[in-house]
């Protein structure tokens, strides 16, 4: 039952982090520190990961009708393929009454913006998680933390003009270019989400634009990071106890309701004011970090 309430205590904490960017690996690592689930540490890396399809089931849901590309019944809607000289085949007329066209596109910018971080990862899984264990963990964490506060804080005094205000003017280069960025995030403590609403801001992005390309991101890139744990998971020999299922399910679904909730409060906010705070929050974590555990020793 203590394991079961770390548990729910986890996916609060994931929840909220995952989608502020606030880094959640790096908050999950530091509250790993004070409530340690009493299971094996094989069991502990992969939960931390695959905690996530919770949240990314937050993202599904809330933005079910700007991503979902088919319809099921005939519309006005943008024609996939265009009639010249005759008549248009099964497929091409298939296509124009059930398919929309401007999801699609946005589903190939989100795949093109996965690649780098996708390839990256695979190559350098062991050296990722090299970072997230040992003594020297807490303290990428915190210079991570501190550094991306310090360039919320100096990019949002820069007034950057707004380009892009909603995601069907984003150009597949730009699109590319925020999924390089994404990149950054491999560095515990630096935030997915953190990293890409930066790089989109600075490409003229509008905050509520960045936000909702960085949510959309996620979901390749969260759903194949947790495939590939609980693969390696297995593939390591280990299996999951009666407890570990229940630990691992009720986390997720905590993590799930949380980031309903954290989602919408952010869009909320960043409708009225900008992101410095979120850049003094991290600042006075990292700080923070750094003073505990030079005091733990």
């Amino acid at each position: 039952m203590l394991d079961i309430l770390k548990s729910v205590i986890l996916g609060i904490i994931e929840g909220i982090t995952e989608w502020l960017p606030v880094s959640s690996t790096g908050h999950m690592i530091l509250v790993d520190e004070l409530i340690n689930l009493n299971q094996p540490k094989e069991f502990k890396d992969m939960f931390l990961v695959v905690i996530q399809l919770g949240a990314i089931l937050a993202v599904i849901i809330l933005f079910w009708n700007k991503l979902w590309p088919f319809h099921l019944k005939k519309t006005a809607v943008t024609p996939f393929f265009k009639e010249k000289g005759g008549k248009l085949g099964g497929f091409a007329v298939l296509c124009n009454n059930y398919v929309y066209v401007d999801r699609f596109i946005l589903w190939f910018k989100i795949l093109l913006a996965s690649i780098p971080a996708a390839i990256l990862g695979l190559l350098f899984d062991d050296q990722i998680d090299s970072m997230l264990t040992g003594d020297s963990r807490a303290y990428v964490v915190a210079a991570a933390l501190i550094v991306y506060g310090i360039l919320f804080i100096i990019i949002e005094s820069l007034h950057i003009k707004t380009k892009v205000d909603d995601l069907s003017a984003l150009t597949f280069r730009t699109a590319l270019i925020i999924g390089l960025i994404q990149c950054l995030a491999l560095v515990p403590g630096t935030s997915r989400s953190g990293s890409t609403i930066l790089g989109a801001i600075l490409l003229g992005l509008s905050r509520t634009a960045g936000a909702e390309f960085s949510f959309y991101l996620s979901v390749p890139a969260m759903v194949g990071g947790s495939g590939i744990k609980v693969l390696q998971y297995f593939a390591d020999g280990n299996t999951f106890s009666g407890e570990q299922i229940i630990i691992l399910l009720v986390g997720m679904a905590i993590a799930f309701i949380v980031s309903v909730l954290a989602i919408k409060f952010l869009l909320n906010f960043i409708r009225k004011h900008d992101f410095k705070a979120f850049g003094y929050y991290r600042i006075i974590l990292g700080i923070a970090v750094i003073a505990y555990f030079a005091i733990a020793g």
